[in-house]
């Protein structure tokens, strides 16, 4: 797998990624209608491809070639010091292989400026949570902005950057 820049034909393979990434994530968790009803929601070709353009962003892929096997996106805010990670997303089946680890990597070398960088993870989402504590994020104080998929709020971590 190598990492690139995520571009308009990958659009598909991003939603396609993100539903069967979301039915395995969450439809233990809120049953197969509501992760497909949310993942509809979320995950529609229009809003993917908004990203592409967005000022002070990074939406990347993790591509063998073949097919693409994960997914990032994030922006920067307060003059490029904080980076809010608000996407990743691996394929179940290519998940604990390093491919999370080259897109957040690829992430923060995106951004060289920022001081931190920042995401809302659900509460009971909790291979992600490992993910991000073995990556040196830790939580902050208070939840976070959104209301997760069940409605709860969500968890803030964060991790300092060199900037």
């Amino acid at each position: 797998m190598f990492v690139r820049t995520a571009g308009e034909r990958d659009l598909a393979a991003i939603r396609a990624l993100l539903v069967e990434t979301w039915h395995s994530t969450y439809g233990a968790i809120y049953g197969a209608g509501r992760a497909t009803e949310i993942a509809g929601e979320r995950h529609s070709i229009a809003s993917l491809k908004t990203g592409l353009t967005k000022p002070n962003s990074e939406f990347l892929v993790a591509d063998d070639g073949k097919r693409i096997g994960g997914v990032a996106f994030a922006e920067s805010l307060d003059g490029g010091d904080l980076v809010i990670l608000k996407q990743l997303y691996v394929l179940p089946t290519l998940q604990g292989k390093g491919i999370g680890g080259m897109l957040l990597d690829e992430i923060i070398a995106s951004f060289p400026e920022a001081r931190a960088i920042r995401l809302e993870v659900e509460a009971r989402n909790i291979r992600a949570i490992a993910f991000y504590q073995a990556n040196g994020f830790v939580r902050s104080g208070g939840a976070g902005e959104h209301a997760g998929a069940s409605g709860e709020q969500t968890l803030v971590y964060h991790r300092p950057l060199a900037g």
